[in-house]
């Protein structure tokens, strides 16, 4: 059997040491939405779905964080599932890619569902609060998993550390040279972040224990599966940009343009019985993950190679939000 078309090159091998021979693939095509790694539809001749994701080549361009960015996909999806009421996806092979290209190449089960993104029109006035209440609590969840350290797990931008100011310090600075690097020009000088940060930096000081935290969770990565009106969350999918950190973290992602944390389904979903107000503190926090976030949004346009409809949607709607954001933290 020769490789279907539009088949990554890559695929055959990968599936080979997976334990799975070309002679038991049906199908294997490309997956629309990935902008970085190579992302494969798998379809056995037994019916299984599998989803292949295959780092990009040594040359192509990248941020610093992406190095090694399914090492932290794999120890995500692996973490989660040890607790086993966390609808991810079931990790079937890990392992170093080819020769000259750098990371790992991952294979996974592929979950059930349509994207949050995809079913949004056709929820009812019921279901939307009530499925950010049982999104809330599986973070809840989640967020139990502690790690060795704070940061990546692949190490890309810094080693992991014992505290998580050094860590996120790491993180932020890493995408800041990345602006530098690959010319980008921010709505907000680098060196008003790094006053903004400086000046934030004790309230990263409470957090104490790296949790695992996904930071890309928009609805595109939330899968939804049921009936209209009795749908449930059925899977969280896509976790290359976790990293050990601090559970607040997760907030600015799951309403990019919003504020996921003044939500009172999501945040009664994650706190329970322990729901109230944020201190300062942790909007502080909030808000230096905010930063972070839109910054790799903006920077990592360049590397990708965005789209100009993509890039004059974010010139329109995140650079001012990092503007703002930027502006509300300590100075």
């Amino acid at each position: 059997m020769t490789p279907p078309p539009g088949t990554a090159p890559d695929a055959r091998p990968v599936l080979a040491r997976a334990g799975l021979p070309w002679s038991r693939v049906a199908s294997c095509t490309p997956v629309g939405g990935g902008t970085y790694n190579t992302v494969l539809r798998v379809v056995t001749t037994d019916g299984t779905r599998l989803v292949l994701k295959l780092p990009p080549p040594a040359h192509a361009p990248a941020l610093s964080y992406e190095q090694g960015l399914l090492t932290g996909e794999f120890t995500y999806f692996r973490q989660a599932a040890a607790l086993r009421d966390i609808p991810v996806p079931t990790v079937v092979h890990h392992g170093r890619h080819t020769q000259g290209t750098p990371g790992a190449h991952l294979l996974m089960t592929e979950r059930p569902g349509e994207s949050w993104q995809t079913l949004a029109d056709t929820l009812t006035d019921d279901e939307r609060p009530r499925l950010r209440r049982s999104l809330g609590r599986i973070l809840a969840r989640a967020h139990t998993v502690t790690g060795p350290g704070f940061g990546y797990p692949g190490e890309s931008v810094a080693a992991l550390s014992p505290r998580w100011r050094p860590a996120f310090t790491a993180m932020l600075e890493a995408v800041l040279d990345d602006a530098e690097r690959f010319s980008v020009r921010l709505p907000v000088p680098a060196a008003r972040v790094r006053a903004a940060l400086r000046a934030a930096a004790p309230a990263l000081d409470e957090v104490r224990t790296p949790a695992l935290v996904h930071f890309d969770l928009w609805e595109g990565n939330v899968l939804l599966h049921g009936a209209p009106g009795a749908r449930e969350v059925s899977g969280i999918v896509d976790a290359e940009r976790m990293f050990w950190g601090d559970p607040l973290a997760e907030l600015p992602s799951l309403n990019v343009l919003g504020a996921a944390e003044d939500e009172p389904g999501l945040m009664a979903g994650y706190f329970g019985d322990r729901a109230g107000p944020l201190d300062a503190a942790a909007r502080t926090r909030i808000r230096l993950y905010r930063t972070y976030l839109y910054l790799i949004m903006l920077v990592e346009t360049v590397p990708r190679g965005a789209s100009a409809e993509n890039v004059e949607w974010l010139r329109t709607h995140v650079a001012p939000a990092l503007e703002r954001t930027v502006a509300a933290l300590p100075s």
